[in-house]
């Protein structure tokens, strides 16, 4: 396995895991216990590895869709955080990360399949 592709799942988790963080502690105040930290890591490490694999397999059009959809989650989680005034902005912003993490990865290995295919006939 080349080099890069951990390179670039080591800091796209780490990145995560970091904005994760930043997002929960300094933006919403909260003091976060050892559980905190391990679902952020645990979430930094999926991430990571899901973007090595993306490269490895080459898939760059998966690759650069799941990024770009990972960059507008994590804007989302901000935006749910610093906008919202219920008591609910933290649990919404959280699970929107998550959801549209998950829903950009499907619908990125979709468009790569069907390029794929469309290519190949």
């Amino acid at each position: 396995m080349d080099s890069r592709y951990w390179k670039v799942g080591f800091f796209t988790g780490l990145i995560s895991f970091v904005l994760l963080i930043l997002g929960v502690r300094t933006v919403l105040g909260h003091d976060l216990v050892v559980n905190n930290y391990l679902t952020f890591a645990v979430f930094g490490l999926m991430v990571g590895i899901v973007s090595s694999l993306l490269l490895f397999y080459q898939l760059s059009i998966a690759f650069k869709m799941f990024m770009i959809v990972l960059v507008l989650a994590f804007a989302e989680m901000f935006r749910s955080f610093l906008m919202m005034d219920n008591e609910f902005s933290e649990a919404i912003g959280i699970l929107s990360l998550f959801i549209i993490s998950s829903f950009g990865l499907a619908i990125s290995v979709i468009v790569q399949f069907i390029v794929k295919l469309a290519r190949k006939k």
